[in-house]
């Protein structure tokens, strides 16, 4: 006897290959569970501005990149006249500027697009150099020293010491932080206190991203790196913000904007917020990572649109098995309810139906009649075949005539199929009688249907056409099902009489 068990394992493989393809599908791409969900995507506009002096202009601006909880999408630069590249410098993006001769006022745009992403990664690399200790001069060394030690009594690391840091500067009673405080901002005093005490952090810019929000202002915080990522801190609060609305724009921890060549610059934010559909914001995720895409989202959207179909055939096969095996319901052939029901999705349900049972019922008249000629099987097939094309052409225009536009869609039906269909109840009708062929029938077209109820729900469309590895999942599951051999459903009436007896 033949052992089951790499029949077994190949059905475990399937399911957990499946669970992690799904997984990775959800948790790398963005892709939704469910059908209808949408995305977040802040749209944020850097306006800069600046008078030129009639002499060669470079304009050096931060750029921004991916980062926690926000996936860079596109980037764009409006600029007459002037020539744009994305550079590294010291570690952080930049977008540069550069023109020839420029005279009087002058405007330049920067527009970038962020996806809220909460799977969404950030690059940075810890420091890349020791921290440079800095220098206090008399009393503000004292006043530096005291509250070094004050922090370091309530702290157990470099990001415990960070908060008490804040706090320690945010005490009014201090006398200490108010001498500080009085020669530099706090953003500064922090980054040279934590300098001082050799804790590798820096200065960045932060935007509040708020909904029509204009003329915004780069907001400074501090970052203090705590062994594996860098911790973003309010100087206000001390409070390690979660990014749930701070978008980081600077991390340059030199300048937000350089310019050669002219004066009185400045530059000012815009944001707006905007909803898009999952699988645009998963797609433009893909294109903006670079990320190794192989589903079918990858393909033109002509291509996108037949898997769409197809891709739901494996679950009208998987019903069709579980009726078959299970329930014991009977269907003339094996898969003819699934490609009926393919047809259903374009004709929808009601129209489908008639359509189907007109087809059928005419080819069987038909058919009977050419039974007494004594074709010869190819023959008689061929002839069925365009038997069927002329009725489908008939209706068409019989419905176009009556203006019943259903009508047209009828030309979806499988034409090989339903011929191969008349044929088969033809040829047990003659040899079964009719009872039998209501049987086959009747059990071909609910199954189509309950195919067609499946194909047409909206959470297995989008489950099916998303996630490949749902594709497995179901063929473990027709696997398993291929070893099942105990009674159906359907035989259980004829135990029905023992049954009854016993009791």
């Amino acid at each position: 006897m033949t052992s089951r068990i790499p029949l077994y394992v190949s059905i475990v493989a399937l399911i957990l290959f499946g669970l992690y393809l799904t997984l990775f599908r959800h948790i790398t791409y963005g892709v939704p569970w469910t059908p209808g969900e949408t995305k977040q995507v802040w749209e944020v506009e850097a306006r800069i501005q600046f008078d030129a002096l009639g002499k060669p202009v470079k304009v050096s601006l931060a750029a921004p990149e991916t980062q926690e909880g926000f996936t860079l999408l596109n980037e764009s630069a409006s600029s007459p006249g002037y020539g744009v590249s994305y550079v590294n410098v010291n570690n952080s993006r930049r977008a540069e500027w550069s023109k020839r001769i420029g005279n009087g006022p002058q405007s330049i745009y920067y527009k970038a697009q962020f996806l809220v992403d909460p799977h969404a990664i950030s690059n940075k690399k810890g420091p890349d150099k020791p921290v440079t200790t800095p220098s206090f001069d008399g009393p503000e060394a004292t006043a530096a020293q005291s509250l070094i030690n004050q922090a370091e009594e309530r702290s157990s690391d470099d990001v415990t010491f960070t908060r008490e840091l804040i706090k320690a500067l945010n005490d009014t009673n201090s006398q200490s932080a108010q001498l500080l405080l009085d020669k530099m901002e706090k953003y500064q005093v922090i980054e040279k206190i934590l300098s001082y005490a050799g804790i590798p952090n820096k200065i960045i810019g932060v935007l509040q991203l708020e909904d029509g929000r204009r003329r915004q202002m780069i907001e400074p915080m501090n970052q203090v790196w705590n062994g594996k990522k860098w911790v973003l801190f309010d100087p206000r609060s001390g409070s390690q913000d979660q990014h749930s609305n701070l978008l980081i724009w600077d991390e340059s921890n030199i300048s937000l904007l350089d310019v050669i060549g002219g004066q009185h610059s400045r530059v000012q934010f815009s944001m707006i917020k905007q909803e898009v559909s999952a699988n645009q914001a998963t797609n433009s995720k893909v294109n903006a990572d670079n990320l190794l895409n192989l589903s079918i989202h990858s393909l033109p959207l002509e291509e996108q649109t037949m898997f769409k179909t197809i891709m739901l055939i494996p679950i009208g096969a998987f019903i069709v098995v579980f009726l078959r095996v299970i329930v014991g319901l009977k269907t003339s052939g094996t898969f003819m309810p699934v490609l009926i029901a393919v047809a259903f999705v374009q004709t929808q349900l009601l129209p489908g139906i008639i359509g189907f049972l007109l087809i059928v019922g005419t080819g069987l008249v038909i058919r009977s009649y050419l039974s007494k000629l004594n074709l010869l099987l190819v023959a008689r097939i061929s002839a069925v075949i365009i038997v069927v094309i002329l009725i489908i052409a008939l209706f068409t225009v019989l419905s176009f005539k009556l203006g019943i536009t259903q009508g047209l869609t009828i030309t979806f039906f499988p034409m090989i199929i339903l011929s191969w269909t008349i044929e088969r109840m033809s040829i047990l009708w003659e040899e079964e009688g009719a009872k039998e062929v209501m049987l086959q029938g009747g059990g071909s077209l609910l199954t189509a249907i309950l195919v067609y109820l499946a194909m047409t729900n909206s959470y297995i469309r989008h489950l099916t056409f998303n996630f490949i590895g749902i594709q497995l999942i179901v063929l473990a599951f027709i696997l398993i099902l291929g070893t099942y051999t105990g009674y159906r459903l359907s035989e259980l009436r004829r135990f029905k009489a023992l049954a009854e007896d016993e009791l």
